[in-house]
């Protein structure tokens, strides 16, 4: 596994670590392609690439609660919502980092120096 790539990224940031993964590739592909990733790696950002592991564990989250209920019997403990939770509060961390990592990009400005004729605004030209 390259760890260096968009995809990588994307399953390290979601600890999808095992052999084999719990997503494929082109599922991951699929929610980095929803923030503007199309296979190539300048055409995603950090913030796309976290904003996509988002994605992915809010999948998982589902998933997790569509398969895993609560259950309880004698000797076996289960509770498939409290694992939801959990996921769907590490990707909310995730989008809260593109967040502010896109609002730091944002905050560039640009300071014009003002080379406008000498005399006041709205005053008529004389000669």
């Amino acid at each position: 596994m390259d760890y260096t790539t968009p995809v990588g990224q994307t399953r390290l940031l979601i600890a999808d670590l095992g052999d084999p993964p719990l997503m494929s590739d082109p599922v991951l592909e699929g929610y980095l392609s929803l923030h503007d990733y199309d296979g190539t790696p300048e055409s995603i950002t950090r913030p796309g690439i976290w904003r996509a592991a988002a994605d992915a564990l809010d999948a998982i989250a589902t998933s997790e609660v569509l398969t895993s209920k609560k259950i309880r019997t004698q000797d076996l403990s289960t509770d498939g919502p409290a694992v939801a939770a959990e996921l769907r509060k590490q990707a909310a961390t995730l989008r809260g980092k593109a967040d502010q990592a896109d609002a730091e990009a944002d905050s560039f400005f640009e300071i014009i120096p003002f080379c406008g004729s000498r005399s006041a605004e709205a005053e008529e030209w004389r000669l």
